[in-house]
């Protein structure tokens, strides 16, 4: 998903990119980690979060730990998906965040990557893609 959305901006993002700003829950040694973003285009100043189906409903293999904090890793899923719509913006960075749901994927959940796809990404991206010559 996030190869489509580099192909309509027509740059490559940073995956996984960690802002000092944006930290999860204290850990065992009480130190809070910066949490990833799944891609950041620094030039747009634009986050991009690809939701699973493990971010709207109970995934056993993901879930299976409880978190240090006592919650559950669906609810801490949950938190720091607000966290991420909360504290970008107040930083200058625009969040667009995809649901699974929104695309043609395979009963296992994988993308199908189609012309579909594509044209979602491209409407929902269409303000921060860069014109092209003679637009």
């Amino acid at each position: 998903m996030i190869g489509l959305c580099d192909e309509v901006l027509g740059e490559q993002a940073i995956r996984q990119h960690r802002f000092p700003f944006l930290t999860g829950d204290p850990g065992a040694t009480g130190r809070r980690s910066p949490l990833p973003v799944d891609a950041f285009y620094p030039a747009r100043k634009l986050v991009i979060e690809f939701h699973e189906i493990q971010h709207s409903q109970p995934v056993a293999h993901f879930d299976k730990r409880q978190t240090v904090s006592g919650v559950s890793r669906g609810e801490q899923r949950r938190h720091y998906d607000e966290l991420r719509r909360k504290v970008l913006p107040q930083h200058g960075i625009d969040i667009v965040v995809f649901d699974y749901s929104e695309f043609e994927h395979t009963t296992a959940g994988r993308l199908r990557r189609t012309s579909r796809d594509r044209q979602i990404i491209a409407e929902r991206l269409h303000c921060y893609a860069k014109p092209r010559n003679g637009d």
